[in-house]
């Protein structure tokens, strides 16, 4: 018989594969609305001139639309906008380093250029204190490959972790150069995507380090950080073992999200300040 937690835990992995599943559905249908915008754009641009028609200020029947929208709007109710959660401050935490993510975007997955049979190191520099994680280059070479050439090409610096979850799952979301401090990130990447690697018999236990993705074969940049036992199908490449730095990730997970609920922003506003990866 299912107890209530593993029913609970149950419900709660369901509910962030159902997340994922939305995230990746809205920057799909975002990606559409602006192809359909710049397609709208380009029709009613005059060839010579760079002047607009006028769509649906005056309609056919002469009268004035822009008045009766005014009037619409003046006759709508206010409506207050929500209050913005209060960040605190979290013991640990200093301020990031200043800087804005490079947004470098690649055609294609980078070439293989690790040694597979090495062992290599990545090293996450955060405003809340330093993570270490052994990469497992063998068993996910590709994953381990595209780390250390975005790692490289600083693509990782000034980055923000963008989602923490607390209950059922216990992950720190990190990886998604678009993601801010309060505007809910996940859709961000490299502008490639990489096959899933090391799945057969995943598991998921405090410490793991493994990719973030919103379906098979759609890896790119974000990844997660396991800070408690955590179940969840093997359906997310691990690459990687927390070495030095668990304790970092367990404090940011210990002050809560901004939101207050059990997955939203961090607390802490979680930064890389630079993200390195070594060999040996």
């Amino acid at each position: 018989m299912v107890s209530s937690e593993q029913r609970r835990r149950q419900l709660a992995r369901e509910k962030y594969e159902r997340q994922m599943q939305r995230r990746a559905e809205m920057a799909s249908a975002r990606r559409r609305r602006n192809t359909i915008l710049g397609a709208s754009l380009a029709v009613v641009v005059l060839a010579g001139g760079g002047t607009l028609f006028a769509t649906g200020a005056f309609s056919s029947d002469g009268k004035d639309k822009s008045t009766s929208a005014a009037s619409s709007a003046q006759a709508a109710p206010t409506q207050t906008a929500p209050a913005t959660p209060t960040r605190k401050p979290v013991e640990g935490c200093a301020a990031p380093a200043p800087g804005s993510p490079n947004g470098k975007q690649f055609k294609a997955e980078p070439a293989m250029s690790i040694d597979q049979n090495a062992s290599y190191t990545m090293a996450l520099d955060t405003n809340c204190g330093k993570v270490t994680v052994a990469l497992d280059a063998a068993k996910a070479p590709h994953t381990v490959n595209s780390f250390n050439f975005l790692a490289g090409e600083q693509y990782f610096d000034h980055t923000k972790c963008h989602r923490l979850t607390t209950d059922g799952i216990f992950v720190l979301q990190c990886g998604d150069p678009t993601a801010s401090a309060t505007v809910p990130g996940g859709t961000g990447g490299p502008g490639y995507k990489f096959a899933d690697e090391n799945l057969t018999g995943a598991t998921y236990p405090a410490g793991t380090v493994a990719m973030a993705n919103s379906g098979p074969g759609t890896n790119g940049s974000q990844f997660f950080l396991v800070y408690k036992d955590t179940q969840l199908p093997p359906n997310y490449t691990p690459f990687g073992k927390i070495t030095n730095g668990l304790d970092v990730v367990q404090k940011i997970a210990a002050a809560g999200t901004l939101e207050g609920a059990p997955d939203g922003h961090p607390m802490a506003d979680v930064t890389f300040n630079s993200v390195t990866v070594s060999k040996g």
